[in-house]
């Protein structure tokens, strides 16, 4: 059996609908205030709706937290492969120690459970995030060497200590794959992640930045980890990135997918800036959130280039364009703005 963590999340919705319709059975683990009809919401988006509960029902649902350890131990009972897909995604530096506690000591946990179930297989879907790009390199590669030196927001460290728990695992005997997606983009998700690009658009956004980064699907991400899953390749971490893109090209894109004027103003450094100042007095002065440090609102002007090849070439694995997924994500959300 196989069992997935972050089942109700953008990733994690997207695979539980491929496993179940590949006839797998599955289990996935979710936390007491998660939204199960959300994942029933993305499987009404690619099929039939007299197929949705038959699916929906293929998956044996158990309440359990990340640091909840008896909870965890029994949803492991009877488990033989794991997708790891949960995780906390915040750039608010007030959640610090949140990202730490669910990202690195549930990830602790998930492994810890591996090495004593005797888990065949794990999958960890990590993040571009903890990847640096190599002296003298334009593009990020899976050969990086983690900077220490170099300013990481919190979310990046979270998931880099992640990643060194995973490695850890597999020197307890527990082989193990390490997917590091780029921005994931797909529908089902408006409030949260990528899918707040098309939701802000919708309601005026005006301001663009040129910050490029790498793009991909969540159905390629999907895709990946179930390939890599179902061969023998153990131990190796692979980037999952379809496209290069700047945010103005990807802003553009989506304000085309769902016919709303693209941004028209570029946002520049003064502005964040000033932004910045102003969320540092406002968090000293009354407590309010503190979004960005003064590092974040620099990378918006920063360019990173990420290397798919080595997926590529050892899987012969072919991406779908991301304008492509952003026209279907596009014609999702529309259609949802309609009903």
């Amino acid at each position: 059996m196989i069992l997935v963590t972050g089942g109700t999340g953008l990733v994690g919705s997207h695979l539980l609908l491929e496993l179940v319709k590949s006839g797998d059975k599955v289990r996935a683990i979710h936390r007491k205030d998660s939204d199960l009809q959300a994942v029933k919401k993305v499987f009404s988006y690619y099929i039939p709706a007299d197929e949705i509960d038959f699916l929906f029902s293929k998956i044996e649902w158990k309440e359990a937290d990340l640091n909840d350890i008896p909870a965890l131990t029994e949803a492991f009972t009877g488990i033989t492969t794991v997708y790891h897909c949960a995780a906390l995604i915040s750039f608010d530096t007030s959640d610090e120690k949140a990202l730490r506690k669910i990202n690195i000591e549930g990830t602790a946990n998930i492994v810890n459970l591996c090495v004593v179930f005797k888990i065949e297989k794990l999958c960890y879907i990590s993040s571009i995030a903890t990847m640096d790009v190599s002296l003298g390199e334009k593009f990020v590669t899976e050969n990086f060497t983690w900077n220490q030196e170099k300013y990481h927001n919190e979310y990046a460290i979270s998931k880099h200590g992640a990643e060194i728990e995973v490695w850890r695992g597999t020197q307890e005997g527990v082989p193990a794959i390490i997917l590091n997606p780029g921005v994931i983009l797909g529908p089902g998700f408006w409030n949260t992640g990528s899918g707040q690009l098309f939701k802000k658009i919708d309601e005026g956004l005006n301001y663009h930045f040129p910050k490029t980064t790498g793009f991909v699907g969540v159905p390629d991400v999907v895709n990946a980890a179930i390939t890599v899953m179902g061969s023998n390749i153990q131990n190796e971490q692979y980037i999952v990135v379809a496209e290069n893109l700047s945010f103005t090209e990807v802003l553009g894109l989506v304000a085309g997918s769902i016919q709303k004027p693209s941004p028209n103003k570029p946002l520049k450094p003064w502005m964040v800036f000033i932004g910045w100042i102003y969320q540092s007095i406002a968090s000293s002065l009354f407590g309010t959130k503190k979004l960005i440090t003064q590092e974040d609102y620099k990378s918006l002007f920063k360019h990173s280039f990420y290397s798919s090849a080595k997926l590529k070439s050892e899987f012969s694995f072919e991406y779908t364009p991301v304008r492509e997924v952003i026209l279907e994500t596009g014609k999702i959300f529309r259609k949802g703005q309609l009903n």
